[in-house]
């Protein structure tokens, strides 16, 4: 892991090898800089969040990509639960956690009628497509940083998501009530046995109607390997002196608009790493060529 992401201390700040594309300096509107990112801006509860047609939708999902969260500056709990349905295997994954200068949650929903990759322990699970428009679910999902509710979502989609930016959690910290709407009663009781399988009891399971609720707060799963003690604590010093370093540029400005603004002149890096949420490019960067391969596999 170290060698794709490295941790200097000079005169008590941090720099990080970044892969990020460089933001010309005359980049000035937010709404389409985060609309290439795949993004869109609340303003009401000042977040960003995934578009329907976000360019991540064509790279699908595989366990790699959380393998490579963490060297990506994102410190995220995964919970993947795995079922059967209508001649696919179904992937429905919750995530929550700290993406580098934003505290977020995400649910994707993906599927697949190819077999598992022929790699050992964690790494095992087929290459998943994003959903198409037919398949659809209902979903919203409230995040809780202890007793403070930071934002919810609710959405017909298939990667519902949330960023708050500029604020820092750790994810034990954080609390996702999430709920979702299953196309009918069979593919709702294969969910619920997916939960199962991964370690949710009966009584932590909700089921009204095809809507089933659960409260992620402590993942079930195996977590991706760059999870470590370590790394974490290492990471997530960086992560909470950038969000520190953010708040206090931001304190000058009115609004998150105008902040950016300010921020790519002031500091172009730290202007970049806003930019690390969700399924940054960098990621499938790193696994283009194996992405190419299994993305022509249905």
């Amino acid at each position: 892991m170290l060698h794709i992401y490295r941790n200097f201390v000079k005169t008590k700040k941090f720099y990080i090898i970044s892969m990020h594309p460089k933001i010309k300096p005359d980049d000035s509107d937010m709404n389409q800089l985060f609309e290439d990112a795949g993004f869109a801006y609340d303003s009401q509860q000042d977040i960003f969040y995934s578009v329907m047609n976000a360019w991540q939708r064509n790279f699908g999902f595989c366990r790699l990509y959380d393998e490579a969260s963490a060297p990506l500056s994102m410190i995220i709990d995964c919970e993947p639960v795995f079922f059967d349905y209508d001649g696919y295997h179904w992937m429905i994954e919750l995530w929550k956690g700290q993406y580098c200068l934003n505290t977020g949650g995400e649910i994707g929903v993906y599927y697949t009628k190819a077999p598992g990759l022929d790699t050992p322990g964690e790494l095992k699970n087929a290459f998943y497509h994003s959903v198409g428009d037919e398949d659809l679910l209902q979903m919203s999902f409230s995040l809780k940083k202890g007793s403070r509710t930071l934002f919810a979502r609710n959405d017909r989609h298939w990667w519902l998501t949330g960023f708050k930016l500029g604020e820092f959690s750790d994810p034990s910290e954080l609390t996702m009530d999430a709920r979702i709407t299953l196309k009918d009663r069979f593919m709702r009781d294969a969910f619920v046995e997916g939960l199962k399988n991964t370690g949710y009891s009966d009584s932590e399971i909700m089921v009204a109607n095809n809507t089933v609720s659960l409260v992620y707060q402590q993942p079930r799963s195996a977590q991706p390997l760059t999870r470590t003690e370590l790394t974490d604590r290492l990471i997530q010093t960086k992560n909470r002196y950038l969000c520190d370093a953010f708040r206090r540029i931001a304190a000058g400005y009115p609004n998150t608009a105008e902040t950016l603004n300010g921020l790519k002149n002031l500091d172009p890096f730290l202007y970049r790493s806003v930019f690390t949420m969700g399924k940054p490019m960098e990621l499938f960067q790193i696994f283009e060529p194996v992405i190419k391969q299994l993305a022509l596999i249905r």
